[in-house]
């Protein structure tokens, strides 16, 4: 596990230098913004009066602080603006000068009605990335509609290949397209920073919820394109390889991905069923993922008495794809877990750890958090705010230091 305190001083991330300044609210903009700040941006997380509604999404709660927010604004200083007033749009002015991106998620339109377009802001700003998460993007049949994980799921074809005839579609347990969504949006502003590094242009850039569902349907797009033959649920199962699925042991469930015949041989070796792999049902990929029942049916009985995770670890030692099916607890206990530095610890903060090693850049977690507003002062004298001007903004609830009611 990493701490704040293990960090090194004055370690320079990839993205040292950068100023970002972060209006998005909810899970895929807020995401993107974390990342950012985990190598080393600036980012100034401008939140309403209201506040970011995550901060309400639990329990749990700490100090009247959803674990949702928690887990995707560190490193991060946060501010309160009022963007609906004048006030607030010209300290959000003076916020972007010099600022590098702009990261956004709000309905398409309010940002130009504001009078913050991007056909605005590229005036003012030239170099500046303007970045936007929507849900449908800007145009088309659904162009400007709000887009929210679960429905892009429904309508993206992820829910049609997930689950089993028994459940039917199910979502997947965990808000992937909205992460992805954050994820792609990181690499359209990566992009067009080496963009604007070679001709000094900054530009617009989207990712949008549906384009990022869409996108992940592999293999199950490739193989309709092929077959003409609409995909179907498979539960645990690849639609093109077996075993690849979940097998029940004595003890707990483990994954197998066998990827070839020599992988299955193997497999078989280890668990005392060297006869399956003589077996036409089973000799090739493609016999297998035919009589795949049968197949299953015929390892479970192999793996009856068999200690499910001491069975992963050996057949993953041999060269075996396999692991035990753990559950969020052991995941963050594994050993491994912690070698690869997937904890955080920043005071009371616990969070998870950055994916993406850079050897000579490394990640950095320097802030937890921000509480509501936390930062305000601090940010508003570094745009050139005086003592009195800052007051006056608060008294008029422009830039408020708790959340309206």
């Amino acid at each position: 596990m990493t701490t704040a305190q293990e960090q090194t001083t004055g370690s320079q991330g990839a993205l040292t230098g950068l100023k970002v300044i972060d209006l998005s609210r909810v899970l895929g903009g807020p995401f993107a913004g974390q990342i950012l700040g985990d190598h080393g941006a600036d980012v100034i997380k401008v939140e309403p009066p209201a506040g970011d509604e995550t901060r309400a999404w639990g329990p749990p709660f700490r100090d009247k602080t959803a674990s949702y927010f928690l887990g995707l604004n560190r490193n991060k200083r946060g501010i309160a603006l009022d963007l609906r007033r004048d006030e607030g749009r010209d300290a959000l002015l003076r916020l972007l000068d010099g600022a590098d991106v702009l990261l956004e998620n709000f309905k398409t339109g309010t940002m130009e009605k504001w009078g913050l377009g991007y056909d605005v802001l590229s005036q003012k700003f030239p170099g500046l990335i303007h970045c936007r998460v929507t849900g449908f993007g800007a145009d088309g049949p659904m162009g400007g509609m709000p887009g929210y994980d679960a429905i892009l799921q429904a309508m993206g074809g992820i829910m049609s290949v997930n689950g089993t005839p028994d459940s039917g579609p199910t979502r997947v347990g965990l808000p992937v397209v909205d992460m992805v969504t954050g994820l792609n949006a990181v690499l359209a502003i990566t992009m067009a920073l080496h963009h604007r590094h070679a001709t000094g242009q900054g530009q617009f850039v989207e990712a949008a919820l549906f384009d990022s569902a869409i996108s992940l349907l592999h293999p199950h797009a490739a193989n309709y394109a092929l077959s003409g033959r609409v995909p179907a649920l498979t539960g645990n199962d690849h639609p093109n390889i077996s075993p690849y699925s979940t097998f029940r042991t004595a003890t707990r469930d483990v994954y197998f991905a066998v990827g070839n015949d020599r992988q299955f041989s193997k497999l078989c070796s280890e668990i005392g069923a060297e006869d399956l792999p003589l077996d036409p049902r089973f000799s090739t990929n493609g016999k297998r993922v035919e009589n795949r029942v049968a197949l299953t049916q015929a390892l479970e009985a192999a793996l009856a008495e068999t200690d499910g995770a001491e069975l992963a670890d050996r057949l993953i030692r041999a060269g075996v794809p396999a692991g035990p099916v753990l559950n969020v607890e052991e995941a963050l206990a594994h050993p491994h877990t912690h070698h690869r530095e997937m904890r955080v610890e920043i005071d009371e903060y616990q969070g998870l750890g950055a994916p993406a090693k850079l050897s000579g850049t490394a990640a950095t977690f320097r802030r937890k958090p921000p509480g509501f507003a936390e930062h305000t002062e601090e940010v508003l004298r570094e745009a050139g705010y005086d003592e009195e001007d800052i007051r006056a903004l608060r008294d008029l609830g422009v830039a408020p230091t708790k959340p309206s009611a």
